[in-house]
């Protein structure tokens, strides 16, 4: 079964109350599906942001992109989303992450863990919001009968437990550089993460719905010359032609036209129906968005 298209925006730019209401006005007056925030130190913090979005927006969902599950304990976070989904009529979506910057936890004061702690981690938030979200006993009740879940990250134990919790697929299209503290990533040549989109399929064939699966977008340029606007992106990732960075599924470039067909083309290849671009390329992304409406 493949899914109609839905595209979000991550607004994660810290900006006063005005300025923050109308940046969302303009997400919803420009298209797009979901209004996401991250989860970083130094980004604006993830669910009063959401309220303030709910409040002058009407058809947006609202999503955490996504929560980093090690700076959450699981019984305050079911609170915290019992009460925004109840704050913002029901237009809740849930992401949720290991978490992948080093440094943020250092400065934080909280362990970061091994790899297999923080999936650890993450499955038992997944397990125990299932149960205190799902109880009718839990205060304060959410809207909606389940906040749709969306899980991201790469690697066989996230895999699995995408498979048997997401409602929602996340791929980055990107991998953490090796030794990084800071959350330096690049970005996984189209095999790559052909194979894993594979290995997520494989594990979860036993599903009675498919999960929606999403790609965050790292670059949106509409140009007319490709080459030129990717040879400084080449320039900083050792090894990479201009030739083989114009094949990153997570970067979008060319005219309108030709963004519209590869977005078609990675829905086909990958089923990617649901794409996240960043901030700064929401208004250059609108287009392609008003082009694939309902498709």
């Amino acid at each position: 079964m493949q899914h109609s298209f839905r595209f979000g925006v991550s607004l994660a730019v810290p900006a006063p109350a005005e300025e923050w209401r109308a940046k969302c006005r303009r997400a919803e007056e420009l298209g797009y599906d979901v209004i996401h925030v991250p989860d970083h130190l130094g980004m604006v913090a993830p669910f009063p942001a959401l309220v303030a979005a709910a409040a002058v927006t009407e058809r947006p969902r609202l999503g955490t992109f996504v929560l980093n599950a090690g700076f959450w304990n699981p019984a305050l976070l079911a609170r915290e989303v019992a009460t925004t989904d109840a704050l913002t009529g029901g237009r809740l979506e849930l992401g949720l992450g290991t978490g992948y910057v080093q440094a943020e936890h250092d400065a934080a004061g909280l362990p970061f863990g091994s790899p297999r702690e923080r999936v650890d981690h993450l499955r038992r938030t997944v397990e125990e919001l299932d149960r205190l979200l799902g109880s009718d006993d839990h205060r304060p009740q959410p809207v909606q009968k389940r906040v749709p879940l969306m899980i991201g990250g790469n690697g066989s134990r996230m895999m699995r437990l995408t498979a048997e919790h997401a409602d929602i697929a996340a791929f980055t299209g990107a991998r953490l550089v090796p030794g990084s503290t800071t959350g330096r990533l690049v970005p996984v040549a189209p095999a790559e993460l052909e194979g894993n989109v594979a290995r997520y399929r494989r594990l979860a064939e036993g599903r009675e719905e498919p999960a929606e699966l999403n790609l965050l977008i790292q670059l949106v340029v509409v140009t007319d010359d490709r080459a030129a606007a990717v040879r400084p992106l080449v320039e900083r990732v050792p090894d990479t032609t201009v030739e083989q960075a114009l094949r990153l599924p997570v970067l979008l470039v060319g005219t309108v036209d030709e963004i519209v067909a590869q977005v078609g083309a990675q829905r086909e290849r990958y089923g990617f129906s649901y794409l996240t671009v960043l901030e700064p390329y929401m208004e250059a992304f609108a287009p392609v968005v008003a082009a694939l409406r309902g498709r």
